[in-house]
C-alpha cells in the first residue's frame, strides 16, 4: 500500500462534483493546496484520492492506476450524456434478458477495446473539451457527431445481477479496467451487443489500484 501521508481517501456522495469535494475539504481543513486523482461525475459515488500540500505531487502517479467500478446499466434507453443527466435520444422496450447471453457479451469485451468516448467527456478535440462542444451544440439544437475513439482496457467484467421491469432491464456489472476507460462507453457497448439502447444508471468507484473505498471517509456535513 502507498504511503498515505498527505493523502485522504474520500467516499464521494452523489449529487456533487469532484471539485465540490475539494471545496468542502478546503473549508473543513483550512488548507488551500489540494487536488484529486480522477474525476467522478456528479451522479457517481465512491473513491476519490485527494492530495494535500506535498501529497499533490503524488496525484499524477495515482491517475495511471487501474480502477474498479460497480455500474448499473439501464437497458432500453439511450441518453445524450450516456447517463441519467442527459435527454432521452432512443427508447426500446425490453422486459427480459438472458443471463447467459449477457455473460457471453461481457466476456467478449475483456481485453483492449476501441470505443467512442462520451460526447460529454473531458477529452479534448482540437484543444476544446468534448463537453464544451456538446453544450454549445445543445444551445443551437445540434448534436456533436465527430466523436473521438479511444482504446480502453477491460480486465474483468463480472455480472452481478439483472432486474427487469415492465419496459426496462437493469444490468449490474463489476468492471476492473485500465486508466482512461470510460464506463459510460462500456455501458452503451453492452447495450449495442444485446441489441438495445443503453445508458449508465448508477456508478460507484470501489477501487483505485490498491486503494479501496472501504478505507475512505465520508465528507463532513
Amino acid at each position: 500500500m502507498e504511503d498515505l501521508q498527505d493523502i485522504i481517501l474520500i467516499d464521494k456522495p452523489k449529487g456533487i462534483t469532484s471539485f465540490d469535494v475539494i471545496r468542502r475539504l478546503r473549508k473543513e481543513l483550512g488548507i488551500r493546496k489540494m487536488g484529486h486523482a480522477g474525476t467522478l461525475d456528479p451522479l457517481a459515488t465512491g473513491l476519490m484520492i485527494v492530495g494535500i500540500e506535498k501529497g499533490t505531487k503524488k496525484l499524477e502517479s495515482f491517475l495511471k492506476l487501474d480502477k474498479e467500478y460497480v455500474a448499473e446499466i439501464r437497458i432500453g434507453e439511450k441518453r445524450s450524456t450516456g447517463d441519467l443527466e442527459g435527454v432521452i435520444l432512443e427508447e426500446k422496450d425490453v422486459s427480459y434478458l438472458d443471463e447467459k447471453e449477457v455473460k457471453k457479451f461481457l466476456g467478449e469485451m475483456i481485453g483492449t477495446i476501441v470505443l467512442p468516448v462520451s460526447a460529454y467527456s473531458a477529452i479534448k478535440k482540437d484543444g476544446v473539451p468534448m463537453y464544451k462542444r456538446a453544450r454549445k451544440a445543445e444551445k443551437t439544437g445540434n448534436v456533436v457527431v465527430d466523436i473521438p475513439m479511444r482504446e480502453m482496457k477491460v480486465y474483468e467484467a463480472e455480472l452481478m445481477g439483472i432486474k427487469c421491469g415492465k419496459n426496462r432491464c437493469v444490468v449490474t456489472v463489476r468492471f476492473h479496467v485500465g486508466s482512461g476507460t470510460y464506463i459510460r462507453s462500456l455501458a452503451e457497448e453492452i447495450g449495442r451487443r444485446l441489441g438495445y439502447p443503453a445508458t449508465l444508471q448508477n456508478l460507484r468507484r470501489t477501487k483505485i489500484g490498491e486503494f479501496d473505498v472501504k478505507e475512505a471517509r465520508e465528507l463532513a456535513k
